[in-house]
């Protein structure tokens, strides 16, 4: 295997094992989605100039009002994102909502198509089907345990919304191809923190310690060091092979939440994850209907 690939894998797997417990932290560190949010990004966008810096990460040259207003837009997008998921977590479960958040590229599909002109063929709707039959399973489950039915559904919406603005601010990162992502993503978090100031600072800072190491842990681990691990490691891999790795992060996710706070799937929502990470997956991918393993190597015994 190449060094670069090499890398770029460990690098790939690691930002996705870090983004599977950030659901944990969220949780535990009992402060409000707004406080939660703002204080990754104060801690996030100072260990992303330091790191950034010290690695020579980050060209100014491209400090353009062009770069600095879509990155700003995109981080007003960013930001939405991670108040609408973190509210999703405490309604829906860590495992539900971070599936549902999964359906992130049938939004950036129907964006592209719209925004970007970008065609839809029979296999991106196809597995724009069969997520949606994954999400139609995932609702009409039970919710498990203390959660209540009205909470599960609207946490279940605003894990939606949130993949709905993931995908926008991917739209907008698009619209800054050959801008260091470096350089975006610490425009974004300036922007997160200073459009939140307002709100956070307004209510109690955290009182104890742990509140605290849990909040720097989020700025800088799930912040500052996940995306510059993250960004590394796009540089590096073909396109295929992120993809593929990416789905680390929700098994993770599911496996932090069953092991840390004893959240387990009913069968249900099992099969409607499934449905969604397998069409995720296709669509990441590239399959088409022939071409997923299993009816490839049935189409491959029949025809030998």
């Amino acid at each position: 295997m190449d060094k670069d690939v090499r890398r770029g894998s460990a690098e790939m797997t690691a930002a996705m094992l870090i983004s599977g417990t950030i659901g944990w932290f969220v949780l535990t560190s009992a402060q409000t989605v707004t406080g939660v949010v703002f204080w990754r990004c104060v801690f996030g966008a100072a260990t992303l100039a330091l790191l950034a810096a010290l690695f020579g990460l980050l060209d100014l040259r491209h400090l353009r009002m062009k770069v600095m207003v879509l990155s700003a837009l995109g981080g007003v997008a960013i930001v939405v994102n991670w108040l609408l998921l973190f509210a999703a977590y405490p309604r829906a479960s860590i495992s539900i909502a971070t599936m549902v958040y999964n359906t992130q590229p049938f939004m950036l599909l129907g964006l592209g198509a719209f925004y970007l002109g970008e065609r839809i063929t029979g296999s991106k709707l196809f597995w724009l089907s069969v997520s949606f039959a994954g999400m139609i399973a995932i609702v009409s489950a039970k919710p498990a345990g203390a959660y209540e039915p009205s909470d599960y559904l609207v946490g279940i919406g605003l894990a939606l919304a949130a993949a709905f603005f993931y995908a926008i601010a991917a739209i907008v990162t698009k619209l800054l191809k050959g801008t260091p992502p470096q350089l975006i993503a610490l425009i974004q978090v300036i922007t997160g923190a200073v459009m939140l100031a307002p709100f956070a600072l307004a209510n109690p800072l955290p009182q104890d310690e742990t509140q605290w190491v849990l909040l720097i842990v989020i700025g800088v681990v799930h912040t500052g060091v996940m995306y510059i691990l993250l960004y590394g490691a796009i540089q590096r891999l073909p396109t295929h092979v992120t993809g593929a790795l990416s789905f680390i992060y929700p098994i993770a996710a599911i496996l932090v939440d069953r092991i840390a706070l004893g959240h387990a799937l009913q069968p249900v929502q099992i099969a409607g994850s499934a449905a969604i990470l397998l069409a995720a997956a296709g669509t990441n991918l590239g399959w088409t209907i022939r071409s997923i393993p299993v009816i490839k190597r049935e189409t491959e015994r029949s025809s030998s």
